[in-house]
């Protein structure tokens, strides 16, 4: 009598093994949200290139060029902003005032010491359309000195020719007047403010910085107005924001590879996750 034989076990399930980081990114999905992503950081590095541009000032301004007094027409155009490099430059400026027009600006500082500023509309001479520029005439310690003048002004000066020397200065921007304060109380230098409180304004193209006179009118005092710091020739917030797009273009690989690295992670831990039920199965 023979003995039986031995039955040696055997196992169908065949090894198998994860793939790897390289080859989940080679798969075709992969490789279409690269392409996306190439896309993304070349719109990107083209932002950061033209805010390069900008940042470095190709034709800066001479050193003391601010200080030569230029006829306004030649500096600045109405509705236009001013450029940088031009912040401060003296112009000269002819027209008449305005009557009824001659405002007051609160928390303006002369010397360290705040006070009030008194700007009026001038109306320009020898304009295809009528145009108008905000000018700060003067500076006063009080609101009850600034009230005279602009009594003085409407009796002495509305209606009639002047010619403006001073700096041409960015508009400051309106702001919502302080609280409990008069709802046309201005803190701000603003020419759109002023605008929209102007009697006589209908129809005029107007200009967006405003003229900071040189020599007050009787009554009131010099305005503080000091020759602008000569730049370095580059616009350091235009070289940031250049800086920023550079990362966001590098932002736009690192979401690719983040993507696929997670689709790998995920699919390796499935992956060894049914190994190890395929194993407590079989025991």
């Amino acid at each position: 009598m023979t003995s039986p034989t031995p039955v040696v076990p055997t196992s169908d399930a065949s090894e198998v093994f994860p793939p790897t980081l390289r080859e989940v990114m080679l798969r075709p999905q992969w490789l279409g949200v690269l392409a996306l992503s190439l896309i993304v950081a070349g719109v990107f590095a083209w932002l950061g290139q033209w805010q390069l541009g900008r940042a470095v000032i190709v034709n800066p301004v001479e050193p003391g060029e601010t200080e030569i007094v230029q006829p306004l027409a030649d500096i600045a155009g109405p509705g236009e902003y001013l450029p940088e490099p031009l912040v401060g430059q003296r112009v000269e400026a002819s027209g008449t005032w305005i009557a009824d027009d001659f405002l007051i600006v609160s928390s303006r500082y002369n010397d360290g010491v705040e006070g009030y500023w008194v700007t009026g509309q001038l109306r320009l001479d020898e304009t295809a359309v009528p145009t108008s520029i905000a000018v700060a005439i003067g500076w006063a310690p009080t609101l009850e000195d600034a009230e005279a003048a602009v009594t003085e002004l409407d009796a002495t000066a509305a209606g009639e020719p002047a010619t403006i020397t001073g700096r041409l200065i960015s508009d400051e921007g309106p702001v919502t007047p302080p609280r409990g304060a008069d709802p046309f109380t201005m803190t701000r230098m603003s020419p759109a403010a002023l605008l929209s409180q102007w009697h006589s304004a209908d129809g005029i193209d107007v200009y967006r910085p405003y003229l900071a006179s040189q020599t007050a009118a009787a009554g009131l005092d010099d305005i503080d107005s000091p020759a602008p710091d000569e730049g370095s020739g580059i616009n350091w917030l235009n070289l940031f924001y250049a800086a920023e797009w550079a990362v966001f273009a590098g932002f736009a690989f690192y979401f690719w590879y983040r993507l696929a690295k997670d689709a790998w992670e995920k699919e390796v831990e499935d992956l060894e996750d049914a190994a190890a039920g395929a194993a407590n199965g079989g025991g």
